[in-house]
């Protein structure tokens, strides 16, 4: 009997390990897929909206001007604007996050402010190439080879925020 019971047990390891090794790639696939989109989500080939980009020029000029002036509403402006987006926009909802609350230390530390910029512009950019958004009539994405971030301007020439007016035309366009 023992005999006769020892194909059946190795069919039934069998077909476990392979629902088992289905179940792991469904699991796999499912965690590295997007975010969902919901209904607020731009459609590809579409312009980065502008209530995200409007905010995120004015912090992007004030650091090339080597100022934090206006940078903890602005970032709030992006927050409610990502938040409204839904979940493929939460690393840009968290990047603002911090980046406000970087611009209201007392005073403000314009290092790291950049550095948190840089977190919301890579967010950005990702969302951006996720999405395959394109950036809104008159923006440009230029990128600092010092720092290896991406930020985006307005205008014709290079505007660092990463190291404003001591290095204001290090970088270049994509």
């Amino acid at each position: 009997m023992k005999n006769a019971e020892q194909p059946r047990n190795h069919e039934n390891t069998k077909k476990n390990l392979f629902r088992g090794s289905i179940l792991s790639v469904l699991m796999f696939a499912a965690a590295c897929a997007p975010a969902p989109q919901t209904s607020n989500t731009p459609a590809a080939g579409t312009p980065m909206p502008r209530t995200i980009v409007d905010p995120y020029l004015k912090i992007q000029s004030a650091l090339a001007d080597d100022s934090t002036e206006g940078i903890h509403s602005n970032a709030g402006t992006i927050v409610t604007a990502a938040t409204a987006l839904g979940s493929p926009a939460m690393k840009i909802d968290t990047a603002a996050i911090a980046l406000a609350a970087a611009s209201e230390a007392a005073p403000p530390d314009i290092n790291d402010v950049r550095d948190k910029f840089g977190t919301l512009s890579d967010a950005i950019d990702t969302y951006m190439t996720g999405e395959k958004l394109t950036p809104p009539d008159g923006v440009k994405i230029a990128v600092c080879p010092m720092v290896h971030k991406p930020w985006m301007q307005e205008g014709d020439q290079i505007q660092n925020p990463y190291y404003g007016k001591s290095m204001p035309t290090c970088g270049n366009f994509r």
